[in-house]
């Protein structure tokens, strides 16, 4: 007797990620029934099984669990391309931008980026940003999954930018006391919003941005709220020269010291971090997010995600912001990260395609802690999965035999656009490449228009004259 499916996927090169590879099923099938996959195996069988309301032929098509980008400041998106190139980025690059930013800026920004992500595979947004208004209703209006992590620090609110270079960060508790305390009531309130497609974390900024005490209160709040604690640790030289200068030692030893190296951290970037200290960061239980794109233009750096896989923990992709990284999709991370790391170690066999195939789902599902909801395809997991068109002339000719291409080809020549349909929570919201939910000509209007507004504030601030890129804007090298 035939059971009922909403949508039965059929003839597809099947990617489940399940077991410790790719889990390939050939000519294979998934069928969904409300918010959950209910079958995953060979089209034969399933056909046999089930009578679906709706059946896609993805012919041509692999099918994979959707995208993991588990760290982003979407809210940064309209400076997309103004931050890159440059050395001190944050003071000498990016500031000046962001101390003009509206929150119609940040909305608008948030829209444009999850277009952007949506449209090249992303299901899963891991945002992280101090909270504003609307920005929570944003993935639940266009309906992805969304780990919302309300960010907070302790610096005084204001000019970054004319603070000297290598001069230890002023702090305001009582100012870092009230964000902490915004954004615990934030991450309450939308925790299990959207019909549970939306969870929260607490984002701690950073070590160096805030003083111990408020540490230390933020880490009691997160045991007592059960949170993950998604936090910048040891992300750059600017970090590790602040912690050293406090406490006399490396952000790493300094967090293992007050006890923040744990299952609790998210620890995103270790940009700074020697390979032994990653391994240890992964040792005590903590879980990695790689931003290989943002990093390499930020600062030069291939961080050691290797070493912390090797000792054993679990590494997720992130797109990190626009202004330094220029795009938020993670077809570019799996390319970047694959192709960084064996030129880090001089060897093509370190992080090969299979493996930063997993980082973008399962392995970025087990470190956002959500691998029993999705990163995977399997019976009584969300039906959260993306079609992807293998007819695209980069992504062909396929091949099965003797060599299968399919996952190199997607990882070393896939840019996203061959996505043509995108499920979350049994949901399409990408349909032959169109948006269902969201008109994209509005968001993109909207994000130019609130863009425009904000380089008109930095053009007449007289601070915009120190930018670092305005030398190459002089020579007509921009």
């Amino acid at each position: 007797m035939s059971k009922h499916a909403d949508i039965l996927i059929t003839h597809a090169h099947l990617f489940t990620m399940q077991g410790t590879g790719v889990g390939y099923i050939s000519d294979g099938a998934v069928a969904v029934r409300g918010d959950q996959v209910v079958a995953v195996g060979q089209t034969e069988a399933l056909n046999g099984r089930f009578q679906p309301h709706t059946t896609i032929d993805a012919t041509g098509h692999a099918v994979l669990p959707g995208l993991i980008d588990a760290h982003m400041h979407t809210a940064l998106s309209i400076m997309r391309g103004v931050a890159q190139d440059v050395t001190h980025w944050m003071q000498s690059a990016l500031s000046p931008y962001s101390r003009h930013l509206t929150d119609a800026g940040r909305l608008a920004g948030t829209r444009l980026n999850v277009v952007e992500g949506l449209k090249a595979g992303t299901t899963t947004f891991a945002d992280n940003y101090p909270p504003f208004p609307g920005w929570g209703a944003v993935y639940e209006q266009i309906g992805v999954r969304a780990v919302l992590s309300p960010g907070f620090n302790a610096l005084p609110p204001g000019r970054m930018a004319d603070w000297k270079v290598g001069a230890l960060y002023p702090f305001d508790l009582a100012a870092g006391r009230q964000a902490m305390a915004q954004a615990v009531s934030y991450a309450q309130e939308w925790d299990g919003a959207g019909d549970g497609r939306i969870t929260t974390m607490l984002g701690v900024h950073g070590a160096d941005m805030m003083p111990l005490e408020l540490l230390l209160e933020a880490k009691e709040i997160g045991q007592r709220e059960g949170w993950l604690l998604h936090m910048h640790t040891a992300q750059g030289d600017r970090e590790t020269e602040q912690i050293y200068k406090r406490y006399g030692k490396r952000p790493i030893a300094f967090l293992d010291e007050i006890g923040y190296l744990d299952e609790q951290l998210l620890a995103i970037h270790l940009t700074d971090a020697t390979e032994e200290e990653a391994a240890l960061v992964a040792q005590r239980g903590a879980k990695m997010i790689v931003c290989s794109g943002s990093i390499g233009i930020i600062d030069g750096i291939v961080p050691p995600a290797a070493a912390f896989k090797q000792a054993g923990g679990p590494v997720g992709l992130g797109s990190d912001q626009a202004c330094g990284n220029n795009c938020n999709n993670i077809f570019n991370e799996m390319k970047l990260t694959a192709l960084f790391n064996k030129i880090r170690y001089s060897d093509p066999t370190v992080m090969p395609a299979w493996e930063v195939l997993r980082m973008a789902t399962i392995e970025g599902a087990q470190a956002l802690g959500l691998d029993d909801k999705v990163g995977s395809l399997a019976a009584g997991k969300q039906a959260d999965l993306i079609l992807v068109d293998l007819t695209e002339p980069n992504l062909s000719p396929i091949l099965q035999a003797p060599i299968r291409n399919i996952v190199p080809n997607l990882v070393y020549a896939g840019s996203g656009h061959e996505v043509k349909t995108v499920l979350v929570a049994g949901k399409v919201l990408v349909e032959n490449g169109r948006l269902l939910t969201i008109d994209e000509t509005a968001v993109v209007t909207a994000a130019q228009e609130q863009a425009n507004l904000l380089a008109q504030k930095v053009a007449a601030d007289p601070t915009h004259k120190n930018l670092a890129l305005m030398t190459p804007m002089k020579a007509g090298q921009l």
